[in-house]
């Protein structure tokens, strides 16, 4: 298999290619320094250098290309405010989308965020705006026809995985280690029939590869 990862250099992104790679599937993705390709090579992993926001959907095409699938888990982490979190949480995946379909690719993951993620912190007004624009990204990517899966995790941890989950259609937010999410996006890329459909996830009791195979076929027509 043959995965494109926007938002390779990520925590979840880099689990992503790095199990990947380990089971010999050929990786590549897009990062911003050449650090991070650098750190990307010397795992075997290919990278292309280049900015999301820049970057046209017929230019993110020709770097796609000839791969069987694509994952986008980028995000603005923070940084440079609502605009950037506006071009690349909100705008970015319906650009990959869109890419997808000049380069003949349909099958797309899309990790996003619980809706009622650290409600009960009280956050400020730039994670409202992360949420809307997570929101919008899920609403115009659904509306595509792609093969898309969007898995939704709970907030993340660098703890090792377990293995195990809790995933369904909708779950109580709590924690899930970065790990197991990765684990979680590689076993949706190894079932094709997972597919158009919503998926939250979080730590629970139940082997990955077993709760993605319980939801084959249950997406929408």
């Amino acid at each position: 298999m043959r995965v494109f990862i926007v938002g390779i250099a990520g925590g979840v992104g880099r689990r992503v290619a790095t199990r990947l790679a380990t089971h010999g599937d050929q990786v590549g993705g897009l990062v911003r320094r050449s650090a991070q390709a650098a750190d990307l090579a010397a795992r075997g992993i290919n990278a292309t250098l280049g900015d999301l926001v820049t970057l046209s959907p017929e230019e993110l095409a020709e770097m796609i290309r000839g791969y069987d699938a694509i994952v986008f888990t980028a995000g603005a982490g923070g940084e440079g405010g609502p605009e950037t979190i506006d071009q690349i949480d909100g705008a970015g995946p319906g650009k990959l989308s869109k890419a997808a379909g000049i380069a003949g690719i349909t099958r797309m993951v899309l990790v996003s965020v619980f809706p009622e993620a650290w409600r009960e912190r009280r956050m400020d007004e730039e994670f409202e705006h992360y949420m809307v624009a997570k929101k919008q990204a899920e609403v115009e990517l659904v509306l595509t026809d792609r093969d898309w899966v969007i898995v939704r995790p709970s907030a993340l941890n660098d703890a090792p995985g377990t293995g195990l989950v809790d995933l369904g259609l909708a779950k109580v937010h709590e924690e899930i280690t970065r790990d197991d999410v990765a684990a979680t996006v590689v076993e949706v890329l190894r079932q094709p029939d997972v597919n158009r459909i919503i998926l939250e996830v979080t730590a629970g009791p139940t082997p990955i590869a077993e709760a993605v195979s319980a939801m084959a076929g249950t997406g929408r027509p």
